[in-house]
């Protein structure tokens, strides 16, 4: 009996034991951030492609040896810079032969003249008949007729002896040289001796929704809408550029409207055919409330996040999130400015907990 006595306490006893609290769970360690005002940019983004300023074909405008090239493929040229000669020779003696032809011809007018005002003279006094003086003045009038021809054979054979030389028609930078020295070119047939690319300015094209397109025109006629474009390699500088042309037509297979900034390029990082990321900046809208947006969560009730009170406990407050600009969420309903959410640690954080605000992760405490 006694012994049944002792065992009934000692299970008494544990069954006590059992019944006392757990230890408090400790303050869950988070990073945090304060609600700000400020003022946002109304922003596009999309994917543009770099274009040329202006692009030129060079091809022969008279058939001959190519004679001599005088850049490198890839160099930078300035307008007026020679970058091919054609073998001179033939085009010069062209030319002698057509000032020939003229000189003779003009010789020949002018004797014609004469002839012609002694013919007329002698019809007033009544020696010359009216079909001989007419004959002279025709004769004449064909002799100015061929001079005016070949005055035009001695401008087109001066000429020809111009496109013997050819040069730069504008500041660029030339691509791979198709036709080397030695090879007979025909005028204005294929292959095109080499293409040079004006690169400073420079183009970017990129297009928008159509559901942009009014937004678009209202604060392009208020003012210049900026464009500002990165690379993958260059993603820490970019460049920016206005957008100086809308084009009159959407696209009805993608539905988007097709734009182009023009941007100064000087040091050449933007590079013709390269694919960017474009921001378009429409406007700028002051006084929205911002936080980082890793303090959003997504949650069967849509968008919240944990507002840290006073006294150090999580709160869970649903949001309406505008748009995300530069890593930060705009919020249009459900926090004030100076609130305190919960950017790091949210998966520890149940409503109600305690939270120990960190600087960083495994940080010291604020």
């Amino acid at each position: 009996m006694k012994r049944a006595l002792m065992l009934f306490c000692v299970l008494v006893a544990a069954g006590c034991e059992r019944k006392e609290t757990a230890p408090p769970r400790p303050p869950a360690p988070v990073l945090v951030a304060s609600v700000q005002q400020k003022t946002v940019p109304v922003e596009v983004r999309t994917i543009g492609t770099v274009e040329a300023f202006a692009t030129v074909e060079l091809r022969a405008q008279v058939t001959g040896i190519i004679e001599g090239v005088h850049f490198r493929e890839g160099q930078d040229v300035k307008k007026g810079e020679r970058l091919f000669t054609i073998n001179a020779p033939p085009f010069e003696a062209a030319l002698k032969a057509a000032e020939g032809n003229l000189a003779r011809d003009e010789a020949k007018l002018a004797n014609a003249l004469k002839q012609s005002a002694r013919y007329e003279k002698l019809l007033k006094d009544g020696v010359a008949p009216p079909e001989e003086v007419e004959s002279v003045l025709a004769e004449a009038n064909a002799l100015d007729g061929t001079v005016r021809m070949d005055r035009a054979a001695v401008e087109r054979a001066r000429l020809e002896l111009q496109y013997c030389t050819i040069s730069a028609p504008m500041d660029g930078r030339t691509g791979q040289r198709i036709v080397d020295a030695g090879n007979t070119v025909k005028a204005n047939d294929p292959p095109t001796l080499v293409t040079i690319n004006q690169l400073a300015p420079i183009y970017v094209t990129f297009t928008v929704p159509e559901q942009r397109l009014a937004e678009v025109r209202r604060f392009l006629a208020a003012g210049t809408l900026k464009v500002r474009v990165t690379t993958q390699t260059d993603g820490a500088h970019g460049e920016t550029g206005t957008v100086d042309f809308v084009n009159n037509t959407v696209d009805k297979l993608t539905g988007t409207i097709r734009l182009k900034a023009t941007f100064p390029n000087t040091e050449c990082r933007l590079w013709p055919g390269q694919f960017v990321d474009v921001v378009l900046t429409l406007t700028e809208e002051p006084n929205v409330l911002v936080v980082p947006a890793e303090a959003i969560q997504v949650g069967q009730g849509g968008q919240y996040v944990y507002v840290v009170k006073e006294d150090k406990t999580a709160e869970v407050r649903l949001v309406t999130v505008g748009r995300t600009v530069n890593g930060e969420a705009v919020i249009e309903k459900g926090l004030q400015t100076g609130e305190t959410v919960v950017t790091d640690g949210q998966l520890r954080l149940k409503p109600g907990a305690k939270v120990d605000i960190k600087t960083g992760l495994g940080g010291k405490q604020e």
